[in-house]
């Protein structure tokens, strides 16, 4: 029983060790850098926008598994990880003047996304700030396998 908390304990200190040693500052460098120099849309401005009948593309970047968690209800949302991105989002989206509004669960990916995008000359690339969890805070509906959706804040049911 002790050898069991001792190889444990071991453990923990092992991994703790590994995650010091860890820099995410290039990491982090790139996030600020891409939220710095790509337009953010609030989730007010692309309910508005989706309202409106603007022209544009919602593009869900997240990986796959995250897409149960549901997306935003429009009839052009696109879906592409973003390790895909570069390879395939030319033959998805041909036109480079498109309004495109890239999204992740949080933001950053979105972000990240779309600074790729306007690197490979999309002119309209954006972000929806705060990614699908800010849509969601927003209080506006999300569609998954249930139907449409709407996130209840209210601590009791």
């Amino acid at each position: 029983m002790i050898n069991n908390y001792i190889k444990i304990l071991l453990l923990l200190l092992i991994l703790s060790t590994c995650s010091i040693g860890y820099d995410f500052s290039q990491r982090n460098r790139i996030i600020q850098e891409s939220y710095a120099t790509v337009r953010a849309v609030t989730p007010l401005e692309l309910k508005e926008m989706i309202d409106d009948d603007v022209e544009l593309i919602v593009l869900d970047i997240r990986e796959i598994e995250q897409r149960a968690e549901g997306t935003i209800p429009t009839l052009n949302t696109y879906e592409m990880t973003r390790g895909q991105l570069e390879f395939g989002i030319m033959e998805m989206i041909e036109d480079k003047n498109t309004l495109i509004v890239s999204f992740c669960r949080d933001g950053p990916r979105g972000a990240l996304a779309s600074r790729t995008l306007i690197d490979m000359g999309y002119k309209n690339a954006t972000y929806l700030q705060g990614g699908l969890k800010a849509w969601a805070v927003a209080g506006y509906r999300i569609r998954n396998g249930l139907g449409r959706v709407v996130l209840n804040t209210e601590e009791e049911f």
